[in-house]
């Protein structure tokens, strides 16, 4: 029997799921990543998070009776940082992409590297501390043992494909989150190499994603109780994953997925343009180019109304009382940690307008639900203008669980919003790549046809062009108040 494993190396979990010759769902598994916070700092233990990995997969294929994979594919998380020695152990604990301890650097290296020039490189917009390059210059500085002691500086799935393959490869969907990468030549850049004070050699091979490390080390294979030899991909980035496992695979299409962080991911047309104020990354085929802009106020800001105004009422409780209400004439600009793309806006805050006497929590509910939903419309035509049409959206995540917000998105966006059966795209993702490299389907495409169901397609109703227009003016009168105030 074929059988084909997705494994999500997660920020809060590790999780893999088992899917047979079919790509239908045999099992799943999932530990929770246990981390050291210390003084701001977010750190981890590497070898743990292997054993982890390993104790996942051994329960789940112990459960499932499976003592032979065809194959297996990684996909995860991107910008957390691993420094080697020479023997390839690592030195101290791995940082975790959610340390900020670089703020300092993130100065330093923009003051050095103006933002064109890292666009035209990187395809990114901000100097972030996630960016492992900005730890690396921390290090050099606060831990110069650490930094002279590593013989090599690796992100979380180059070390994890090392210690399940013997090969340490640089998966180049992954390193485009490094601020080290070339996205459009290829190559490491040379120029923010020379600033950290490091050369190529002590970086992975860099090596197209979805592409087969080697076969599964004895050592590994007798950890997790299988035979060896399976060959293990070493996949992609987790948002493309998630493309991958619910068919998004082509331009015209754009994944959404809503939970505390909203985050949108679309192929872009060939050749891209650079300047799209959208964040560009390579692909997870060779040269291609896939870009996500991410909303942090997205799902969060439904959740902290909930916490703070509803009194304790279930989303299902939420959608039954908005099914029963008609829209109201409120605006909220879903601001409350700033605004991230497509308007970089840190100082923008939230706004409730058009209160009456007659409105309730339920109709503030669905402001909150409604400007979600324009900010996804604003972004939607930011990435059309940008290269990455938007014929389709295909939602997951929390968000696609309620059939009034889904309905919100194709009446803001007037683009029909589909929702896929499986909820897990990622590790569905990552077992459509497994089967694709065991030459079980001829592309990501035969795979997604064979397995992928949509449970249900919204389509654009009632138009919500004119309070869209309404809303893009609160924003430019918020914004014109704040700097106003800032004065």
């Amino acid at each position: 029997m074929k059988a084909y494993l997705g494994i999500d190396l997660g920020t809060t979990n590790l999780k893999a799921a088992l899917y047979d010759g079919e790509l239908r769902p045999l099992g799943s598994e999932s530990r929770p990543v246990d981390y050291v916070r210390e003084n701001g700092f977010v750190e981890f233990d590497a070898d743990a998070y292997v054993e982890g990995l390993y104790d996942v997969l051994r329960t789940l294929l112990a459960r499932l009776e499976i003592r032979e994979i065809s194959a297996m594919a990684l996909t995860g998380q991107a910008e957390t940082l691993i420094l080697l020695d020479r023997s390839l152990r690592p030195v101290g604990r791995a940082i975790s992409w959610m340390d900020e301890r670089s703020q300092a650097e993130c100065a330093e290296l923009s003051r050095e590297f103006p933002a064109e020039a890292v666009e035209e490189v990187t395809g990114q917009l901000s100097m972030l501390p996630t960016w492992p390059a900005t730890k690396l210059l921390w290090l050099k500085k606060n831990r110069p043992a650490d930094f002279d002691r590593a013989h090599r500086f690796v992100l979380l799935k180059d070390y994890v494909v090392y210690r399940l393959t013997g090969r340490l490869l640089a998966d180049m969907s992954i390193a485009t989150f490094s601020l080290w990468f070339d996205i459009y030549r290829k190559r490491y850049w040379p120029e923010m190499l020379a600033y950290l004070g490091i050369d190529e050699n002590r970086l992975a091979e860099m090596t197209e994603p979805c592409s087969v490390a080697g076969g599964l080390l004895e050592d590994a294979a007798e950890r997790i109780g299988i035979r060896p030899g399976a060959p293990v991909s070493i996949g992609t980035l987790d948002h493309f994953a998630g493309m991958i496992g619910t068919g998004a695979t082509r331009p015209g299409s754009l994944t959404l997925s809503t939970g505390t962080v909203m985050a949108l991911a679309a192929v872009s047309a060939e050749p891209a343009p650079r300047k799209s104020g959208i964040a560009m990354h390579y692909g997870f085929r060779p040269d291609t180019h896939v870009m996500l802009p991410v909303v942090e106020s997205g799902g969060v800001s439904l959740e902290w109304f909930r916490n703070s105004c509803l009194c304790g009422m279930d989303y299902a409780e939420l959608n039954e009382a908005l099914a029963r209400r008609a829209p109201s004439g409120i605006l909220f600009l879903p601001n409350i940690v700033g605004t991230n793309a497509p308007a970089f806006d840190a100082d923008a805050t939230g706004v409730f307008w058009g209160l009456r006497q007659r409105h309730d929590a339920v109709d503030m509910a669905r402001a909150v639900m409604e400007g979600v939903s324009f900010v996804l419309r604003e972004n939607c035509e930011a990435l059309s203008a940008g290269g990455a049409p938007v014929e389709r959206i295909i939602a997951t995540g929390g968000g696609a669980k309620s059939p009034i917000w889904c309905q919100m998105h194709a009446d803001a966006t007037g683009v029909p919003v589909s929702v896929p059966a499986e909820k897990d795209a990622a590790c569905l993702g990552a077992a459509v790549i497994a089967a694709v490299a065991d030459g079980r389907f001829r592309s990501f495409e035969d795979a997604a046809a064979a397995c992928i169901r949509i449970e249900r397609t919204y389509r654009p109703g009632a138009s919500m062009d004119e309070k869209y227009r309404r809303f893009r003016r609160l924003y430019r009168a918020a914004l014109q108040v704040g700097r106003e105030e800032g004065n």
